[in-house]
């Protein structure tokens, strides 16, 4: 497994050719519609005002996702981003906010982050979520933050997540902890 990095991480983050021409920076992260991976990028310029660009990134274009850029061969994999946004939606307008509930109706939290794999995936490994305090309780009086595994189904319902249950009985409390449990090992802050 690559590594994981969070959605909301990668806005601002250059795009650059294989020929080390950086052309724009990443402005929102684009998934498919149950978001299970990414389908591709919305561009802004370079400059600190430059502002959204008329083009996006399709993640066939993307030859790697990583810490420090995301790499793609040259500008002609650019299309337009009209072309591109369709019917899937934005990061921002899809996910983050969304309710997130068990396959048996119980309310877990709502989506802070979507967590994706770095390099030529581009898969969503899972979510940082708002924990209800019943499903994972944290200081009185406030939400615990912690992520939860994707899981092998997802329903994606307006703005609603579905996640099995058994995906959410171990949650961890940083990325490395994901990492673990995407491994199917409980990592540090998950539960026994």
């Amino acid at each position: 497994m690559d590594e994981l990095m969070a959605a909301r991480s990668l806005g601002t983050r250059p795009v650059v050719t294989l020929g080390g021409d950086a052309i724009a920076h990443v402005r929102d992260t684009l998934f498919d519609a149950d978001a299970r991976r990414i389908t591709g990028f919305t561009l802004t310029g370079r400059r600190l005002l430059s502002g959204p660009l008329p083009h996006a990134l399709p993640w066939p274009s993307v030859q790697a996702l990583g810490h420090d850029a995301v790499m793609m061969r040259d500008a002609l994999g650019l299309v337009s981003e009209d072309a591109l946004t369709g019917p899937r939606g934005s990061l921002r307008a899809r996910v983050l906010g969304a309710r997130v509930l068990t396959e048996a109706g119980e309310t877990v939290g709502t989506v802070l982050d979507v967590v994706v794999e770095g390099g030529a995936s581009g898969r969503v490994v899972g979510f940082r979520i708002a924990a209800e305090p019943r499903f994972a309780p944290g200081r009185s009086g406030h939400r615990r933050r912690v992520y939860v595994v994707r899981g092998p189904s997802l329903t994606v319902a307006g703005r609603t997540l579905v996640l099995p249950g058994e995906t959410v009985r171990h949650v961890a409390d940083d990325l490395a902890g994901l990492t673990a449990l995407a491994r199917g090992v409980p990592g540090p802050g998950a539960p026994p």
